[in-house]
Order: C-alpha cells, then sequence, then structure tokens
C-alpha cells in the first residue's frame, strides 16, 4: 500500500492518541532538535575522553546534545603536554558557536580567548575566574560544590569501614581537589568521630591525574596502614587505586562517574559529578538563545553531585547505609548540615 503524506500524518495522531491513553507522548526527534545548525566544540583535559571519569562524564553530556538536541560537534584529545590553548583557538577559528575547556587548566587560556573572539562563546568545566577578573559576556564557568558528594560517599566510608581507618588519593596537590577532600573528611567524622583519614596527592603538576602506577603505590600505602576503603579523585591515577584494591580484595571509592565496572569486585560506590549535564546545559542554553556568561555552581541541591546505590553495588553497599546517608542529603540542602570546602 503507498503511503500518502496524509495517511502519514494519520497514523502518527493515532499513534499519539494511543500513547496518551498509556500516560506517554511521542514526540517526534525532530520536534527537540533545538540545535539544528549549531556547531560546538569541545578539548578534553588529561586523559581523554576514554578515562571513565571526568572526561567520559563531558563526553556523555556532548553525545546527549548531538542526539537530543541536534548540534554538531568537533572534539580534541590534547596530547600530553600539548599546547592546549591552541585547540580552543583552533576551534574558535573555525566558527563554532560554542567552545568548551574540560577542566580547570583552561581558565587562563578561556580568559585570553574570549575577548578575541567576541562572536564565539565559551564555557569552562571547574573553571574559577582569575581574581578581580570581570568575566567577559561570552564565558561561562561550570562549577560543582564538590565537596558536597564528597561528604556523603565519605559517611559511607565512615559507616563501612572496619578499621576506622580510610584512604584518600587526590591528583594535582590543588584547591580544587582539596574540596574533594575536605568534604571526604567532613562526612567521614560526622558519622564516625573516632575514625582517622589517612590523605596523599600524586604531585603538583596536570599529570598527577594521568599515573596509575603512582596511584598503585599511594593506595597500597594507605591499605598497610591499615585503611580499608579508599576513595580517589584523581582521574586516570585513580586506576592504580582500584588495583591495589583488587590485589588486596580491599575496597574503593569511584569519583566522577559511576566507575563500577572498572573494579566490580571492590567500588563500593562512587562520588558521581555530573559533568554530562553541565555540557548538556550549557550547549542548550546557546541553542535556545539563553547563554548567559559569568558563573553557575551545581550541587546536590541542583543534582550536580550525588552517589551511586543502585542494583549493581547492592552486595557492597548495605540498604541501611544508602538510607542514613539520603537522610544526610536531604540535611545538606536543607542547610542543616554545613560542608567545608577546605
Amino acid at each position: 500500500m503507498r503511503v500518502t503524506p496524509g495517511r502519514l500524518v494519520a497514523a502518527l495522531v493515532a499513534c499519539n492518541a494511543a500513547l496518551v491513553l498509556a500516560g506517554v507522548l511521542w514526540v517526534p526527534a525532530a520536534a527537540h532538535a533545538t540545535g539544528r545548525g549549531i556547531r560546538v566544540g569541545l578539548v578534553f583535559d588529561v586523559g581523554g575522553k576514554n578515562d571513565k571519569s571526568f572526561n567520559e562524564a563531558a563526553w556523555r553530556g556532548l553525545e546527549r546534545a548531538q542526539r537530543e538536541l541536534g548540534v554538531d560537534v568537533t572534539y580534541i584529545e590534547p596530547s600530553e603536554g600539548a599546547d592546549r590553548e591552541s585547540a580552543l583557538r583552533s576551534l574558535a577559528g573555525r566558527g563554532m558557536d560554542l567552545v568548551i575547556g574540560v577542566g580547570f587548566i583552561f581558565g587562563p587560556d578561556l580568559e585570553r580567548l574570549a575577548p578575541r573572539f567576541p562572536a564565539v562563546k565559551f564555557a569552562g568545566i571547574d573553571y574559577t575566574p582569575s581574581a578581580g577578573l570581570v568575566v567577559p559576556p561570552n564565558l561561562e564557568g561550570l562549577k560543582f560544590r564538590e565537596q558536597e558528594g564528597s561528604f556523603l560517599v565519605g559517611a559511607i566510608a565512615g559507616l563501612e569501614t572496619h578499621t576506622k581507618t580510610v584512604g584518600f588519593v587526590g591528583g594535582m596537590k590543588i584547591p580544587l581537589i582539596r574540596k574533594f577532600e575536605a568534604g571526604y573528611q567532613a562526612g567521614v567524622a560526622y558519622v564516625c568521630p573516632d575514625c582517622r583519614v589517612v590523605s596523599a596527592y600524586a604531585g603538583s603538576q596536570p599529570s598527577a591525574f594521568a599515573d596509575p602506577s603512582l596511584g598503585a603505590e599511594l593506595a597500597a600505602a594507605q591499605y598497610e596502614q591499615g585503611a580499608d576503603i579508599i576513595f580517589h579523585a584523581a582521574g586516570k591515577t585513580g586506576d592504580g587505586v582500584f588495583a591495589a584494591a583488587r590485589q588486596r580484595h580491599a575496597r574503593a571509592i569511584g569519583v566522577d562517574s559511576d566507575q563500577h565496572d572498572v573494579a566490580p569486585c571492590c567500588v563500593v560506590t562512587s562520588m558521581v559529578k555530573r559533568v554530562d549535564v553541565a555540557v548538556l546545559g550549557v550547549i542548550a542554553d546557546v541553542a535556545e538563545g539563553k547563554f548567559r556568561g559569568g558563573t553557575r555552581e551545581l550541587g546536590l541541591a541542583e543534582d550536580g553531585v550525588t552517589f551511586v546505590a543502585d542494583e549493581r553495588n547492592r552486595e557492597l553497599l548495605p540498604a541501611a547505609v544508602v538510607e542514613r546517608v539520603r537522610a544526610l542529603r536531604e540535611a545538606i540542602i536543607a542547610g542543616q548540615i554545613h560542608v567545608p570546602e577546605k
């Protein structure tokens, strides 16, 4: 049978009517494609888009924007030590509508480039304006209250430890990663005042986020000190933490993305940082003409950070602990618990 336009429309209307009765409305994908013609360029941080952590979360957001909004996307994965500013400049020079730098390291580059390309909009994940700088109207910083999510996984560690000693492995020793450590320490102390947290950092350069061998060494030392759960905020360096946990049949806590698949035996939970939500959100703002510049901060209240509790980690994370930690989450959102960031 030949399908005429009239019959096609009638069929779609009938299909929608049936779905409405079922409580679901089907809408053609093109109806959501507000980003048709919008070009987005993104430059990844150390570790690349397949780091199973921070960058991968950004990649998920970029993929969703392409799929759900219909934007055209281009990405660059700089090699170790590469000039990231040149990657950003290349995308801006090609007439992208939006250029995103994933990671705090891009901050100075974004500040230099935004005034030079006033027709291009820029966004930086974890971008904090330099002291005294008036942020250009075509630059937006997307920040997170990492300490809030870290408090929750710290509480999990404090409730689940058998030795009353837990560990923290950070990547580069900077204020941003200190927020993870401070929130984690506060969460542990809140539920287990007599527990101790042993901490270590992989270094003071960006390469500290891409050294699994060192991560394994730092984690091994902490397990030897009695830590039975280690939380890492170290990018690819955290792979070494998981390797050390597997060797010792010990436990660990992932970061940024759900890292269960990296070590199903050992990952109790992960502190998820919704970089994907931030990336999708800023792209949607550009597509809808709502981009505003400045800075935006996402925490528990904005679903910007959370912890993983699902069927995959149920055996490692008891329901009673999940219930307790969810109550702590609500208390933080309500302002009843203040979480320090340093």
